[in-house]
């Protein structure tokens, strides 16, 4: 996949490992912006404009539908993709009702994550 270094994705999860995880996926390919829980990437929202976002759905504080509502009140158009270990259909279809561009159940491949941001991206 061609890289494009002019595109911003904004990864909110609360765990470490999962952050470094999409690191190495994505930091050849776009700029990154990182958020440690929904009450963060909503303050960067404020002032950042990324153009996709990764969203963990099981946090502290803010809940991801809950944090995607907000998002979706900020930012109609940002298309936020999904990513949660608590799979089940109702999740997804919650998520997906609330404004998700994507839902992918965590563990996730590299080349989903890439598949995933690629296609909202080009939406």
């Amino acid at each position: 996949m061609p890289a494009d270094p002019t595109k911003t994705i904004l990864i909110c999860d609360d765990e470490e490992g999962i952050r470094e995880s999409f690191k190495l996926i994505l930091e050849d390919h776009y700029r990154l912006e990182f958020a440690v829980n929904g009450l963060e990437a909503l303050e960067k929202l404020k002032t950042l404009k990324p153009d996709a976002m990764l969203l963990d759905v099981k946090m502290p504080k803010l809940h991801g539908i809950e944090i995607l509502k907000k998002i979706k009140l900020l930012r109609p158009t940002l298309p936020v993709i999904i990513v949660t270990g608590y799979q089940s259909i109702e999740m997804a279809q919650e998520a997906l009702k609330a404004g998700a561009a994507d839902y992918i159940p965590k563990p996730f491949e590299s080349a989903q994550i890439l598949k995933a941001v690629k296609h909202v991206l080009a939406n």
